[in-house]
């Protein structure tokens, strides 16, 4: 017989068993057209992909959060993660965000106060005066970036590191200022940036074995490093497009994901290249009033607020501007204000386009691994 204290007990864990189920849960999918998305453009996007880019490997379509079109270029699966590269910035830059919202940092603090024995002596008044903002905004005043090696730590190497420009005031691409943030999350946390995530955004996004290259002093990259599948990207999109929102819970702070997804700082002024759109907190402004995580090679979390979609892409290709342009060239027009009268031709051919899709023989991806990086 079941006491109360038992019963209490089995429903508890009946609770928990549930909530865990329903976290690790796909995406739900949906036909294209009931979501007003052409099937017949989707499958020019993905043809037109196929033969100018090289190589893609994956590609998730979401629209009003479902999964309306998804494809693998064999070998490259489902269930197969993924190397992104810089993409990995973005979910470093929402563990900032988590870790402000705790309690455990401001993003004003100055970036010496913690790491004060590994500074150089006397440290310059420029980089006393380099604050946590200013690494999320690749404006941490150098003008090169420093390099991390096996022979020296990384954090020693980075201080060290001339700063010739007032932090905040000049834009460069800057691996090794995230790698910063990474140690600075697990100097206040006492955990990895991968494991301080684990329960905070991947298990409640249903994010299974995720992998962070570390430093050689158990430091997760940051700015690299991170594998993921492809709809883990979807759903980390799909949370940011969602203000932080996820199955009712506040995930991440509102105000964050407003803060990191907006133009922090200029980068550029050509209108015609994503890169030159703004950069925020570790995301990067677009064209069109979209913003994405991207990774060398061609790894985009791409979120389009005005069109309420997510496109997550891997792939393997040199010019990333040309991937990019044919999003907006091809999958953007496909993307209607209301839903579209079913069209169940033209969702069969997309289906059988995207089971067919193959990397080309010979193709391997590339996986770039800075000194030291475990």
């Amino acid at each position: 017989m079941h006491t109360p204290k038992t019963i209490s007990s089995l429903a508890a864990i009946l609770l928990a068993t549930l909530c865990s189920s329903r976290a690790a849960s796909p995406l739900p999918r949906s036909s294209p057209e009931a979501q007003g998305v052409a099937s017949a453009g989707v499958r020019e996007f993905v043809e037109v992909a196929d033969k100018q880019v090289d190589t893609m490997h994956s590609f998730m379509l979401v629209r009003h959060g479902q999964v309306v079109a998804e494809g693998w270029w064999k070998p490259e699966a489902a269930d197969k993660p993924h190397v992104l590269y810089s993409l990995s910035k973005s979910f470093t830059s929402t563990a900032v965000g988590l870790a402000v919202a705790e309690g455990k940092l401001s993003i004003d603090d100055p970036v010496l106060t913690f790491f004060p024995d590994d500074a150089p002596a006397p440290p310059s008044d420029k980089l006393k005066a380099m604050r946590v903002r200013d690494l999320l905004t690749m404006s941490t005043g150098h003008q090169t970036e420093p390099k991390l090696t096996a022979e020296e730590t990384w954090v020693k190497s980075f201080l060290a590191h001339p700063v010739e420009h007032k932090p905040g005031a000049h834009f460069l691409y800057n691996s090794a200022g995230t790698y910063m943030c990474s140690a600075i999350v697990q100097k206040v946390t006492g955990a990895t940036v991968l494991d301080y995530l684990r329960p905070r955004l991947f298990e409640p996004l249903g994010i299974e074995g995720a992998e962070w290259s570390t430093s050689p002093q158990g430091i997760s990259a940051g700015g690299w490093g991170l594998f993921l599948k492809t709809e883990d990207i979807a759903k980390f999109g799909q949370l940011y497009l969602q203000k932080g929102q996820w199955n009712g819970k506040q995930l991440v702070p509102a105000a964050w994901v407003e803060q990191a997804t907006a133009k922090q700082v200029s980068n550029g002024s050509d209108p015609t290249k994503d890169w030159d759109q703004g950069y925020g907190f570790q995301f990067w402004r677009c064209r069109h009033g979209a913003y994405r995580g991207d990774g060398a090679f061609g790894q985009f979390c791409l979120v389009l607020p005005e069109q309420d979609a997510v496109v997550a892409i891997t792939a393997d290709t040199k010019d990333m501007q040309a991937e990019i342009n044919i999003v907006w060239e091809k999958l953007l027009p496909a993307l209607q204000k209301d839903a579209l009268p079913a069209n169940a031709d033209e969702e069969a051919k997309l289906r059988q386009t995207l089971a067919n899709l193959a990397v080309r023989d010979g193709h391997t991806t590339n996986v770039i691994k800075l000194p030291g990086t475990k």
